[in-house]
């Protein structure tokens, strides 16, 4: 399983959605017309980035751009991981 399938099912269980990963298309919007998801569920994908990824979303971060897609999320979480080995 590759790490953009394991971020999918990890979106999949922490928002309880009745999808499976192959059905969310990584480049599409998580918000709006895509996923189709709220305010609420973003706050869970804090969560998630915490729980699983031991990432601290700062408040002057730009939140619109990182959790814009499954592809912006996942770069996102690249790019704090590699920060964070450095």
């Amino acid at each position: 399983m590759s790490a953009i399938d394991t971020l999918k099912l990890r979106i999949i269980e922490e928002l309880a959605l009745d999808i499976t990963p192959d059905e969310i298309d990584a480049a599409a919007p998580l918000f709006g017309g895509g996923l189709g998801l709220d305010s609420i569920d973003g706050l869970e994908l804090v969560v998630l980035l915490e729980k699983y990824y031991d990432i601290k979303v700062g408040q002057d971060e730009d939140m619109h751009n990182i959790f814009s897609s499954v592809n912006t999320l996942y770069d996102y979480i690249k790019e704090r991981s590699a920060s964070a080995a450095a």
